[in-house]
């Protein structure tokens, strides 16, 4: 996947059109492991790797725009291996290649690939490397979402890249954010968001102040699109995330059922919601993965989970959910437990009790034995 994207820039990273779960989550677009190279005078510069299984297409994409010029600086924003996995092979075929990285990045490079070699150099906040015309300014952003993460701008092309902040997990083979539409762009955001970058709002605001000051025109993420024309909506999107703003309107019922009481009780939820003027989604974990059932929580202000109780404990893929949404730490939610039973109804009480170590406002629950009538 070589593309220019502007004189002297190039994206060539690669498209895995195939993945559908990416560590836990559902990404049912696919996604791309972005990789940029910046060709100034007799300096070529890479910005981030792929994952392993694409590291020969990435070194053929490097190959195809430098032919037998040396590859000089590597900049490695971010450990991961679906970013850095093609590492070894890269320093393998450029050994004389420099690589500039946040101290944890050089202690968890040396953890993943301790057979690897290559020099590095450590940069910190206030860095920057000039290789001629292109001035790379370091900006450490750890935990959005390692340790290691950072950020590097090119002043001279108004270019930021973002690592992990700002992405999206689109593996249709579009490029920038004006081949697609804004919803379905906003709309992956969100799922990146909400699966990847939840829990750390108090750093993702302290990246935003960071790069406020920026003149910034373009903005290249480490998957999807390169931002152009809709910087300032995904800036704002980022901000409303990362203060946890939730809508009072807004409310998403997620739950399994055995033998359908509990969709029946879901149901009677949503019909009390929407009575209130509160919109209610109601969401079967059977149908829809607990990744997609997340991604709608993050906006929405009151949140019911329900689930039949089965072996004195709630149904699997209601346990998952929880312990996924436990994990990413959402925040400002109003929660009500809900299910039904046959002789001990035990869910229930489990279920508040997950939504209650979250932090949620706990709404009255409601429990029914055996069945609903119609």
């Amino acid at each position: 996947m070589i593309h220019e994207i502007c004189p002297s820039v190039y994206s060539v990273g690669v498209v895995d059109s195939n993945v559908r779960i990416f560590h836990g989550y559902q990404v049912p677009f696919g996604t791309t492991y972005n990789s940029y190279l910046l060709i100034d005078g007799e300096n070529a510069i890479l910005v981030d790797f792929v994952k392993v299984a694409f590291a020969q297409e990435l070194l053929d994409n490097i190959k195809q725009i430098l032919g037998d010029k040396p590859l000089t600086h590597i900049i490695c924003n971010h450990v991961e291996p679906d970013h850095s996995g093609a590492l070894p092979a890269v320093t393998a075929a450029y050994p004389h290649a420099e690589v500039y990285g946040t101290k944890a990045c050089e202690r968890e490079l040396k953890a993943y690939y301790p057979h690897a070699t290559y020099s590095f150099h450590t940069v910190t906040a206030g860095d920057s490397l000039n290789t001629g015309t292109f001035t790379f300014s370091f900006i450490p952003m750890p935990m959005v979402h390692w340790p290691d993460s950072m950020s590097t701008y090119v002043s001279e092309i108004k270019t930021l890249f973002s690592n992990d902040a700002l992405g999206q997990h689109i593996g249709t083979g579009d490029f920038k954010d004006s081949d697609i539409d804004t919803e379905f762009l906003m709309e992956r955001a969100g799922d990146y968001y909400a699966n990847i970058v939840l829990p750390y709002g108090m750093q993702v605001d302290k990246l935003l102040d960071a790069t406020a000051g920026l003149n910034i025109e373009r903005i290249c993420p480490s998957h999807g699109v390169i931002l152009e024309s809709r910087i300032t909506e995904m800036i704002a999107a980022y901000k409303k995330w990362a203060a946890g703003t939730t809508d009072d309107q807004r409310g998403i019922i997620i739950y399994d059922t055995m033998w359908g009481t509990t969709a029946k009780l879901a149901q009677q939820i949503a019909e009390k919601w929407e009575s209130e003027g509160i919109s209610a989604e109601i969401i079967n974990l059977s149908d829809k993965h607990y990744s997609y059932a997340l991604t709608r929580l993050l906006e929405a202000r009151f949140v019911a989970v329900g689930s039949p109780t089965l072996n004195n404990q709630m149904l699997p893929s209601v346990a998952a959910f929880l312990t996924y949404a436990k994990g990413l730490r959402p925040h400002n939610h109003s929660g009500l437990a809900f299910g039904s039973y046959g002789w001990s109804g035990e869910s229930v009480k489990y279920i508040q009790a997950e939504l209650e170590s979250m932090g949620f406002d706990i709404l009255e629950s409601y429990k029914v034995q055996w069945n609903i009538e119609e």
